[in-house]
Formats: C-alpha cells, structure tokens, sequence
C-alpha cells in the first residue's frame, strides 16, 4: 500500500501521541528514583538507631548467643528467599537481571529453599529458571506502600521461621550503582552472622552516658531484631524499586529517541509526498492547457 499525506499524517498524529505519553512516563519514572532514593536516605538514621541498640544488647553474654552465626557456617535447614522484581513491564532487562542472579545462587540446594517473589514479572522469570514458589507479594506503588508490604513479609517469614520450617532469610534484589545503571545483590539477614556481631559490639557509644538495658536483655534483643529485619526489608524494597524506574527511565529514554527518529523519517516522507502530488497537479494543468484548442 503506497503512502499518502492523509495515511502519513495519520502516521505522525499518533507518533507525536505517542511520545507524549514516553515523555510523561519518563518524567514520572525520574521523580519516583528520587522518592525512592531520598525514602532510603531518611531510613539511614534510624537504622543506625537500631544498631545502637543491638550493639548494647549483644554486649551481654546472656543474649549473645541467640544471632551468633558464623557467615562461612551453612545454615541449617531450608533457605528463605524473597526476589525482588516488578509488576510491570517496560523495564528492559530488570526482572531478568534480578532472576538469573538468585537462581544461580538457590539453584541445586537441598532441602529446596522456600521463595517468595515481590512482583509478577519476576515471579514468571524465576518459574521459567525452574524455581518453585512458596509464595508472592504484589509491589508497592508508592514510598507509603513499602510499610504493609515488609508487614505482610513479616508475617510470612516469621511463621515459617517459628514452625522451623526455614533457617535463613536472604534478599535478593537491584540496587542503583555509583556508576549509573543498577545491579543485582544479595544480602543475608538472618541468621546474623559472628563477623557483624562482632563489628557492632565493637561499636563506641556516641555520647558519655553509658546506656542501660530495661528488662530482660533477650526481650529487647528480639525486639531489635524485628526492628532490623524491618529496617533491611524496607531499603531492599525501596532499592529495587528505585533501580526498576532507573530501568524504566532507560527505557523510556531509548523509545523517546526512536520515535524522534520515526518522526523525523515520517516527516521527509510527507513531504517527498506531498511534492510529488503537487508537481503531479502541475502536470495534470500543463497538459489540460496544452490539449486545449488554440484560437489565432
């Protein structure tokens, strides 16, 4: 079918509509990285509260060997997982990034471990991997979001945990690097290992006031520990989301310089076009008025 200026127009009506809406996705997909970013930066104090209150309690020996774990040391039992991927698409390499690094790493081991996934795109990459899932979790669409989800994770984990069903908690997601771009870590949280132990009880106390534990020292330990594992849960959970719209953003970026591309391609077109048609009529008048009758 040859091109016209009405089909061409067409063409480039729903070229320009469409960068309108790339346009409007990149710059909601730069504002949430922002978000996302400065959710991690204001979790940064408080976290470090936490860990001053972990260093105080695993000072005493009482409690000290409720987390000690050595890193090297297997953990006995089966591995919790929990992938951090995304529910939506126009993520470029995102989910399979995320997906390929965890099953690598939880592939082979037996007992099988238990994963859950945060995102459906991920959850179908790692089906593909041949990883079975214990469960999934739906991904937040805001910073507000992040809180029920850790919650919900929580409940989850702790279940199995207590039943004894699982022995080790580890997150595997992407993280933005200094870089540019973003990249697939894994992080361990539980057990706590021996070696982060140490580093915290090794810690100085910031002030000249000693601190002092109120009640049971196994009672404030446990309670630290939810504390951190809410802490790690929710950095990982803004991380990924932070690094999916940096991938989106790319993606966005490159679809943007495309259709400027089409455009201008649309463009020459229209008008070798339409130049055409209009030298076409000029010759269709020159050889009316040639075929004319002359009168001398």
């Amino acid at each position: 079918m040859s091109n016209t200026t009405a089909s061409l127009g067409r063409q480039i009506d729903s070229a320009v509509e469409l960068q309108s809406v790339v346009r409007t996705m990149k710059a909601l997909a730069a504002s949430s990285i922002g978000q996302y970013e400065q959710a991690v930066r204001a979790l940064a104090d408080y976290a470090d509260s936490v860990e001053l209150g972990l260093s105080v309690c695993i000072r005493s020996a009482a409690a000290a060997h409720l987390i000690t774990a050595d890193s090297a040391t297997p953990v006995e039992g089966a591995i919790g997982a929990l992938v951090f991927g995304s529910d939506q698409g126009l993520v470029g390499q995102f989910n399979d990034v995320v997906a390929d690094h965890a099953g690598e790493a939880l592939a082979g081991l037996s007992p099988p471990p238990m994963i859950w996934a945060v995102g459906e795109r991920v959850q179908a990459r790692l089906a593909d991997a041949g990883l079975s899932l214990t469960g999934s979790f739906a991904v937040p669409q805001s910073v507000t979001g992040i809180t029920a989800l850790v919650a919900n994770i929580l409940m989850a984990s702790e279940a199995h945990i207590s039943a004894g069903d699982i022995g080790g908690l580890y997150l595997f997601y992407n993280q933005l690097s200094p870089e540019g771009g973003y990249g697939p870590v894994s992080h361990r949280v539980l057990p706590l290992d021996g070696c982060w132990r140490r580093k915290l009880a090794e810690r100085t106390w910031p002030t000249d006031k000693l601190p002092e534990v109120i009640g049971t020292s196994t009672a404030t330990l446990q309670a630290l520990i939810r504390e951190y594992l809410f802490v790690s849960l929710f950095r990982a959970c803004a991380e990924s989301l932070a690094s999916e719209n940096a991938s989106r953003l790319a993606a966005m970026q490159r679809a943007d310089s495309n259709i400027d591309q089409l455009l201008e391609e649309f463009r020459v077109t229209f008008h070798r076009v339409r130049q055409a048609e209009i030298d076409e009529e000029l010759f269709d008048v020159i050889a009316g008025f040639e075929a004319l009758p002359r009168e001398f």
